[in-house]
């Protein structure tokens, strides 16, 4: 079907509008190294191949993505029912230039025919469905729109963001997503499988002519949005979502590490994460020493005296907030060929860019603070994708995929991320503050604090210090648990990070099964309170916990 002219098709379709602005092109395709480029390098939308997935893609040619709006679809697919023949969709594709002929450095160009299974998906398109079509042309001015769109760094958004709290709300969705939708917030994309209209496009996707998710254990729309909002934070090429923090620890473990490898990593950190690589990494031939998050002499040494692949702490750590120079550290272990990897939970992304202090990689347990309303459990690695994508290879075979319902809880609270944060540190801060000066109280752990061991490295690498304070009040196991349950804002629970005040006794919650000296070992005395200030009013907070103090 030949093209018509601009002038023509503007005239049979006086109320169309072209939507030339960045954010009314599509986005998010499942990953981009598996998406083909055209020979000018723009990446091709996922939605546009699925509808051109019979043209050949030329040399030369850059290919521009077109959206409808409802309303001209509603009217087209009313002319097709009626008939389908005396619809000119090429004379649609060419309308979409007719805004553009006004502008100084607008080129019309030659434009081939549009592939006969577009027009027939554009023909029987349901109403109110936005339709998507890839058309070529010869324009290189038009190549710059597609590379700016296809970005996954936050650079993309900086032109008109400035601040973390901006970027967590509309990463992901503002400038387009791979959900075709006028809605603000993020659908629910509820499915298993995604489907192939015919088989000639299968084979397109196994040799990688086409994108798609496949099968849900291996991505989603919804999922996806998530992702590049935390790699917009992050400053990172790629992030993977999975399942929980656990999973996001275990499978990068498992992925980067070799067997006969060797890991280092510190005294202080989530209790499970050491039961994994004590006890299981072990049986695969994996080795580890243990270090203090401070002490850099015993990284040298061990890197020196072991080929060691991967140095993997928490930063502030579980539960005593130690900090780790990320900037050092880093630089030792590229030095000696390993990778660092840093479990950024309590810091947030906003306090702290273990990225561009030089980590490799960032983990989150994104039940945490990403997350923030104790609602939902998710776990996150970022990085570059060239690491990424080995992890994802071994996470789509073990399988602990995300719900997409909890990908949208995970959008959903990132939107609130920066005012959470906000808050919790401030008052995390004040309370620390309080707590240190109190008689009934013998130390408190927190890096805002001038007392913490790593309080000037803290100040250095992060712009925030977290809403967990870690104290030992002064008495013994029953007398510690009377002050808990005196508290009448916080709930006694684990985790941390959410809107809801959390307080727990390690010594009780997480190291229960073992002997009081046992406990010691790790330095959980029966004393040990863990509190993660949520989002309740500084000053209810700071009455509840003296009135406690007062009881004991």
């Amino acid at each position: 079907m030949a093209v018509s002219s601009c002038a023509a098709a503007a005239r049979a379709f006086p109320s169309f509008e072209c939507r030339s602005d960045a954010d009314f092109f599509a986005g998010g395709v499942p990953r981009h190294n598996d998406v083909p480029k055209n020979s000018s390098g723009v990446r091709f939308s996922g939605k546009a191949n699925s509808l051109n997935h019979g043209s050949s893609i030329h040399g030369g040619m850059s290919s521009l993505i077109l959206r409808f709006p409802p309303n001209f679809v509603r009217q087209l697919s009313v002319k097709a029912r009626r008939n389908c023949s005396n619809i000119g969709v090429a004379q649609v594709v060419a309308a979409s230039w007719s805004n553009n002929l006004g502008s100084p450095d607008f080129t019309p160009a030659a434009t081939k025919a549009v592939d006969a299974s577009a027009a027939a998906a554009a023909a029987v398109a349901p109403v109110d469905e936005e339709v998507t079509v890839m058309v070529e042309n010869e324009n290189p001015a038009c190549d710059d729109r597609n590379v700016q769109i296809e970005e996954v760094t936050r650079g993309k958004y900086s032109s008109f963001l400035s601040s973390d709290g901006s970027i967590a709300i509309h990463a992901g969705e503002r400038l387009g997503r791979g959900i075709v939708t006028d809605a603000i917030t993020t659908p629910v994309v509820n499915t298993s499988a995604y489907f192939f209209k015919k088989t000639s496009e299968l084979i397109d996707f196994k040799e990688k002519r086409h994108a798609s998710f496949e099968y849900g254990r291996y991505g989603n729309p919804t999922t996806v949005v998530a992702e590049e909002k935390i790699s917009a934070l992050e400053g990172a090429e790629s992030t993977l979502l999975m399942a929980s923090g656990m999973c996001a620890s275990t499978v990068m473990l498992l992925a980067l590490v070799p067997a006969g490898g060797h890991i280092v990593t510190t005294t202080d950190c989530y209790r499970k994460t050491r039961i994994f690589i004590e006890t299981i990494l072990p049986k695969m031939g994996i080795t580890a020493t243990v270090i203090d998050p401070a002490d850099i002499g015993a990284l040298e040494s061990v890197l020196k005296q072991k080929k060691v692949t991967l140095f993997f702490t928490e930063s502030p750590t579980n539960p005593f907030l130690r900090c780790v120079d990320i900037e050092l550290v880093s630089k030792l272990c590229h030095e000696n060929g390993a990778l660092v990897c840093i479990d950024g939970t309590f810091a947030t992304p906003l306090n702290q860019k273990a990225l561009a202090l030089g980590a490799d990689l960032v983990v989150h347990s994104a039940t945490k603070y990403i997350g923030g309303h104790n609602d939902v459990l998710a776990g996150c690695i970022s990085g570059p994708e060239k690491l990424v994508s080995v992890i994802r290879n071994l996470h789509h075979i073990l399988g602990g995929a995300i719900n997409p319902n909890a990908a949208y809880l995970i959008i959903r609270g990132m939107k609130t991320l920066h005012l959470r944060v906000q808050q919790q540190n401030s008052t995390a801060q004040r309370i620390a503050e309080i707590l240190e000066a109190h008689p009934k109280v013998r130390c408190v752990y927190y890096p805002g604090l001038p007392s913490h061991p790593e309080h000037q490295l803290a100040k250095k690498q992060m712009t925030g210090f977290g809403g967990v304070v870690s104290f030992e009040v002064d008495g013994d196991l029953l007398t510690t648990a009377k002050f808990i349950d005196a508290l009448k804002i916080p709930y006694i629970a684990p985790s941390f990070g959410g809107c809801e005040s959390i307080v727990d006794q390690p010594a009780i919650m997480s190291y229960w099964d073992l002997s009081q000296s046992d406990r010691a070992k790790y330095g959980i005395l029966d004393n040990l309170v863990r509190f993660s200030f949520g989002v309740e009013d500084f000053e209810d907070l700071k009455a509840d916990i003296l009135q406690a103090l007062d009881t004991i």
